[in-house]
């Protein structure tokens, strides 16, 4: 049985190693479109932008891996095409056939226009490594970076730049920055935090156009004001990479529908990761996280294979700014209270509520709250608000 797996990134490369791990004799094709080996995406925007982290620890496996484990990892080679009918995949101007098709395509980051200047020399995007490659000389202290979009990956690369030395403009539209992912406890954290290093954060503020001839020289914004830059960074957002999957005629909703166990409208066809839209609460989700793509690409592997079990999904995210170590555990869709527990110094942790259920936590340099929160959430339970602000340890709440 070949397996061919469309997608060399974070959940790829964990789809093919479990399948391994299973007892999978048959062969496996990994194909990336990119030249490197499968790396992780998370560090980019953080200790190897700084220059804290060398390439070859961004892989996820040592290369002599996949060839150690019989995986034929093909790199630098895009998928055109897939043919549902004759179960094959087109690379290279190459009809490779196939048993089972993972897809685990992942994600593009949203560019801005041309017509507002997001093809200027000089704006860049983060995801890839080739993209922070590109932007890694623009970094340099006294210079001018404009960061559009004041979500996690462009708040990363403001710390970053911050602690280069650089002029740093965040530029959000909504009244406030991380207003589509945390509550206005945490954005007003973040956005403390960033000021406190120097950022300029203009929140409600909308980007009219990039300016310069061929290369940007700064941001016209809706009022009129006029921000000189040297460079600017986008990050306004990912969309996932389902293209493949709309032309061979598979069920997109919000990237690729999957069912329970990972499988699309195809029943020779897989899907996990960003790209992947799956069954959550009464609804469809898709996650954007490394913890979801390991774990859902895992239990793909395993359902290929036959297990036949749901995929259960556990959220958890994380951001490093500065000294800040944010982690979150839970999705906070539908809140109604939340509930502030205050530590020592910058320790503080907010915990998401609808009525009496807890949903979420967002913990600041608070490991033992998300870990407590994470266990909880998992486990189902919800203590009440009142023990969350005053419980001198949270840990006895795992046992009752």
């Amino acid at each position: 049985m070949r397996v061919v797996i469309v997608g060399a990134g974070q959940a790829g490369a964990a789809l093919a190693a479990k399948l391994r791990a299973l007892g999978h004799e048959g062969e496996i094709v990994m194909l990336g479109d990119e030249p490197a080996p499968p790396y992780q995406r998370p560090p980019l925007s953080k200790a190897y932008l700084l220059g804290e982290m060398e390439e070859d620890r961004l892989w996820l496996r040592a290369p002599e891996f996949w060839a150690e484990h019989n995986v034929d990892l093909r790199l630098g080679q895009a998928v055109t095409a897939i043919n549902p009918v004759a179960k094959t995949v087109t690379v290279g101007g190459e009809a490779l056939d196939y048993d089972h098709l993972a897809l685990t395509t992942g994600s593009s980051p949203r560019r801005l226009p041309a017509a507002i200047g997001g093809e200027l020399e000089g704006v860049f995007t983060v995801r890839t490594l080739a993209d922070v490659d590109a932007m890694r000389a623009e970094f340099q202290a006294g210079r001018k970076v404009i960061i559009v979009g004041g979500g996690y990956i462009g708040l990363e690369a403001a710390a970053v730049a911050a602690k280069l030395g650089l002029d740093v403009t965040v530029l959000e539209m909504a009244p406030r920055i991380l207003q589509r992912v945390a509550a206005p406890e945490t954005s007003d954290y973040v956005c403390t935090l960033h000021r406190t290093r120097g950022v300029k954060v203009l929140e409600s503020t909308g980007l009219d156009r990039l300016v310069g001839d061929d290369r940007v020289e700064g941001a016209l914004l809706k009022d009129g004001r006029e921000i000189p830059a040297d460079f600017v960074v986008v990050g306004v957002g990912i969309t996932p990479n389902a293209h493949l999957a709309e032309e061979a005629g598979l069920e997109i909703d919000n990237g690729i529908a999957t069912d329970e166990l990972g499988r699309t409208s195809d029943p020779s066809i897989w899907s996990a990761g960003d790209c992947a839209s799956f069954p959550w609460k009464g609804g469809r989700i898709r996650l954007e996280s490394v913890g979801n793509a390991i774990d859902q690409a895992e239990a793909v592997a395993a359902n290929i294979l036959g297990a036949g079990e749901a995929y259960q999904a556990k959220p958890w995210f994380w951001s490093d700014q500065y000294d800040l170590k944010l982690q979150i555990a839970g999705l906070n869709t539908g809140y109604d209270r939340i509930v502030t527990r205050k530590g020592e110094g910058d320790v503080v942790s907010f915990w998401y509520y609808k009525g009496a259920d807890l949903l979420a936590v967002d913990a600041m340099n608070d490991s033992r709250a998300y870990m407590v929160g994470k266990r909880l959430i998992e486990m189902g339970k919800s203590p009440a608000p009142e023990v969350i602000e005053t419980a001198p340890d949270l840990k006895p709440l795992l046992k009752g």
